[in-house]
């Protein structure tokens, strides 16, 4: 006989007992639940926990969490087990197949929870200083000529290439060059006025 069915038939005899003894009933009644508990993890704890050890890619607490699991369901389930022919290990390795599956679904929907700790040491980026800089820049700007001006805000701020400034501009790309490099010089010298070092 096999053990499965062991287990099943100590259950069986059990609830015969209660029925035909109902003070016997109320005197041990967590017995034959502690009795089949121990007998469901006796004999299966172990296959099912190799088992539930490969799906989880060898990650022992989990693995260990969804045997205690399974066991749970199957003692809450007893009944419907005891009435089924055969082993209860395929019913366990299903129950533990989708508790695992279940597992996965749960933290591929729920976004990853991080230590907000490193976020404290991390110091914010001051937006006064860079209001301050856009305002001295802007200012220096009012100081260069309108030609220069112009070659830098196309070719510096709008980023594009000598040739396409040359082409938005409608003027020679040699023309270009040069202001941008007497632009820049004077951009130079008016920062260092109000305080700006390279």
């Amino acid at each position: 006989m096999r053990k499965d069915s062991a287990v099943a038939d100590d259950e069986r005899r059990s609830r015969a007992r209660h029925r035909m003894n109902p003070s016997a009933s109320a005197s041990s009644n967590s017995e034959p639940d502690e009795e089949l508990m121990r007998a469901l993890y006796r004999e299966h704890a172990g296959p099912l926990l190799a088992y539930v050890l490969r799906l989880v890619a060898g990650d022992r607490q989990r693995a260990e969490d969804v045997v205690q699991e399974t066991l749970i369901r199957a003692w809450k389930n007893a009944g419907q087990l005891n009435r089924a022919t055969g082993s209860v290990r395929p019913w366990l390795v299903t129950v533990a197949r989708r508790i695992v599956i279940d597992g996965h679904r749960s933290r591929q929907a729920r976004p990853q929870e991080v230590d907000p700790a490193p976020l404290e040491v991390i110091p914010a980026e001051d937006e006064i200083d860079k209001a301050l800089w856009l305002m001295t820049l802007s200012d220096a700007l009012d100081d260069l000529t309108p030609a220069h001006r112009e070659v830098l805000v196309e070719t510096y701020f709008k980023g594009r290439t000598v040739n396409e400034a040359a082409e938005t501009l409608g003027i020679p790309s040699g023309t270009v060059r040069s202001r941008v490099f007497y632009a820049l010089r004077s951009m130079k010298l008016a920062l260092e006025e109000r305080g700006v070092t390279a």
